[in-house]
C-alpha cells in the first residue's frame, strides 16, 4: 500500500487528513498544538520521502547499496527515537521531516539488493519478489493492528519507539545475510549524480503530493491545491526535457520505456489509488458504523495480510516463472474489484464474518498478485547501474497512486454525503448521518471497483505475452 494513502493508526506511519477522535487527542494534549500543525505530521513525512526517493535510489547506485541500506535503517531508527522522546511539537516534525529522508534511501536500496541478488536465477528470484512482496504489502494490515494496541495500551510515541526495534532486527539481518559481492552492493559506472535533475523531480513530486494533500480539506479550487499541483507538474515537464538531454540522467528513459517495466509501474499506481478506498473507507466503516475500536479495526484486517502471502506466494514464486505478468496483474486487478463489489452490499447491520471478511480476503489475495509480480517485472532487465532508481520508481508510483487516491475519494466521499444529507434535509436525525456516511462509502467502492477493472484492461492490453527477462544487465545505460 502506498505510504501517503495508508490509513494507519500511528505517527510514525502516515494518516488522512481525516480527524482521528480516539488517540490523536493524547498526542496533541502532550505537546499543546492544533490539528493543522497535525497535518503536517502526515505532510512532512510524505513530501520528504516521495521527492527523494529517486534521489535515493542513484545514491544506492552510485554509493553502494547495502551502504544506503545501513545508513537508510539508523537514520530511521534515530529519528523515531528522537520523534517518541519529542518535548515539543517542533522537534516531532523535525523527526518526521528526518524519517522520511532515510526512508527514501533505504527503500530503494532494499528493493535493488533484492533485485541484484537475484539476477540470474528465475526459481529464485521468484521466491524472493514473493517474500518481498508479501512483506511490504502487508505493511497496511500490520501497521494498523500494531498501531492500535500501541497506542490504546500505552502511548502514541510507542508508535514511534516500535521502529527502533525493527531497525535494530533489520540491521543485524542485513549484517548477517546479505552480502557484497563485485558488481551487486555498488556499481561503479553510477558516478555521476544529476543533481539539477533530483531538484527538479523532488520539487516536482514534492509540489504535486502536497497539492493533492491539500485537496482533502482544501477542495479543487482552492489555490492550495492546484498551485501546488500545477507548479509540480511543469516541474515534472522540466525533468523530463532535462533528462533527455543530459549525460548521466537521473532517471534513464531505458528504465521506463521498456514495455513491461512501464506496464509494472502503472500497475503499481493503479493498485495504490484503488486500494486506499479499501483500507482507509472500510476502516472508517468499521470503527464508525459497527463500532470497532483501532486495536478492533486493525485486527479485524489481519486476515488481508493472511491472504496477501497466498496471493504474493502463488504469484511470485508459481505463476510468474511459468506465464508471465499478462494474465496475473489483470486478475490481481479483478480480485480487488471483486472486493470492492463485495463491499458496496455493506449496510448499517452488516456482520463482520459474513459481510466484511469475504471482502478482505479477496482483497488480500488481489493485492498479493499484484505485488507478488510487479515489483518482479519493474526491476528485470535493468542494467545493474540502473536497479537503485528503478527500485525508486516502485515506492514513487506508490507514493504518487496513494496521493491521487487520497484527493480523488475524499472528493467522491464528500460529494455523495453532502448529495445524501440535500436529498434528506427534512430528517436531521443521527440515523440520517449514518445513512449518508454508508452513501459516501458505497460511492468510493463504485469508483474504486472501475478504477480496479479499467486497470486490469489496461494491463492486460500493455503487459507482453511470455516470461519476463531476468538478466540484471539485459538493459543498456543511458
Amino acid at each position: 500500500m502506498g505510504g501517503t494513502a495508508r490509513a494507519e493508526s500511528c505517527p510514525a506511519h502516515g494518516r488522512s487528513r481525516r480527524d482521528d477522535h480516539q488517540h490523536r487527542p493524547a498526542q496533541r494534549s502532550d505537546l499543546g498544538f492544533n490539528l493543522d500543525n497535525r497535518e503536517w505530521l502526515v505532510t512532512g513525512y510524505a513530501l520528504t520521502y516521495g521527492s527523494l526517493l529517486l534521489f535515493g535510489g542513484r545514491l544506492a547506485d552510485r554509493f553502494g547499496r547495502r551502504k544506503l541500506l545501513y545508513i537508510g535503517l539508523v537514520g530511521f531508527a534515530v529519528s523515531s527515537a528522537i520523534g517518541g522522546a519529542a518535548p515539543t511539537f517542533e522537534v516531532l516534525l523535525a523527526a518526521r521531516i528526518s524519517q522520511g529522508l532515510f526512508a527514501a534511501a533505504l527503500a530503494p536500496a532494499a528493493l535493488s539488493l533484492v533485485s541484484v541478488t537475484f539476477a540470474d536465477n528465475p526459481a529464485e528470484r521468484g521466491k524472493a519478489f514473493a517474500v518481498f512482496g508479501a512483506v511490504s504489502g502487508m505493511g497496511g494490515a500490520i501497521g494498523l493492528t500494531a498501531g492500535g494496541v500501541l497506542t490504546d495500551q500505552l502511548s502514541w510515541r510507542w508508535c514511534l519507539y516500535i521502529n527502533v526495534a525493527i531497525a535494530a532486527v533489520a540491521i543485524v539481518g542485513t549484517f548477517m545475510f546479505v552480502r557484497d559481492r563485485e558488481g551487486v552492493s555498488r556499481d561503479a559506472s553510477s558516478r555521476s549524480i544529476d543533481l539539477p535533475g533530483a531538484v527538479l523531480v523532488a520539487g516536482g513530486l514534492g509540489g504535486i503530493v502536497f497539492g493533492l494533500g491539500n485537496s482533502a480539506v482544501d477542495g479543487w479550487q482552492a489555490p492550495a491545491t492546484w498551485l501546488p499541483v500545477l507548479a509540480g507538474v511543469l516541474l515534472i515537464v522540466a525533468f523530463v526535457a532535462r533528462e533527455m538531454r543530459t549525460e548521466h540522467p537521473l532517471l534513464p528513459f531505458s528504465v521506463i520505456l521498456d514495455r513491461n517495466r512501464g506496464a509494472a509501474y502503472l500497475s503499481i499506481a493503479i493498485s495504490g489509488v484503488g486500494s486506499f478506498a479499501i483500507f482507509l473507507y472500510l476502516s472508517y466503516f468499521l470503527q464508525q458504523t459497527l463500532g470497532f475500536s483501532a486495536t478492533a479495526a486493525g485486527f479485524a484486517f489481519l486476515p488481508f495480510a493472511a491472504a496477501l502471502i497466498v496471493g504474493a506466494g502463488i504469484s511470485g514464486s508459481a505463476l510468474l516463472p511459468r506465464f508471465g505478468p499478462r494474465p496475473i496483474i489483470p486478475a490481481g486487478c479483478l480480485s480487488s474489484a471483486a472486493s470492492l463489489l463485495l463491499l458496496t452490499r455493506i449496510d448499517l447491520d452488516t456482520e463482520y464474518v459474513t459481510g466484511v471478511l469475504p471482502a478482505i480476503l479477496f482483497a488480500g489475495f488481489g493485492t498479493g498478485l499484484i505485488f507478488g509480480s510487479t515489483q518482479n517485472v519493474a526491476t528485470s532487465g535493468v542494467a545493474t547501474s540502473h536497479s537503485g532508481v528503478a527500485s525508486a520508481l516502485v515506492n514513487t508510483m506508490q507514493q504518487v497512486g496513494g496521493a491521487i487516491g487520497l484527493a480523488l475519494f475524499t472528493y467522491v466521499s464528500a460529494t455523495a454525503t453532502d448529495r445524501y444529507l440535500s436529498g434528506n434535509a427534512d430528517q436531521p436525525t443521527q440515523q440520517t448521518q449514518a445513512l449518508a456516511a454508508l452513501s459516501s462509502y458505497h460511492n468510493v467502492f463504485w469508483v474504486a471497483i472501475g478504477i480496479f477493472v479499467v486497470g486490469a484492461g489496461i494491463t492486460a492490453a500493455t503487459f507482453r505475452s511470455g516470461t519476463i527477462e531476468l538478466n540484471a544487465d539485459a538493459t543498456p545505460a543511458h
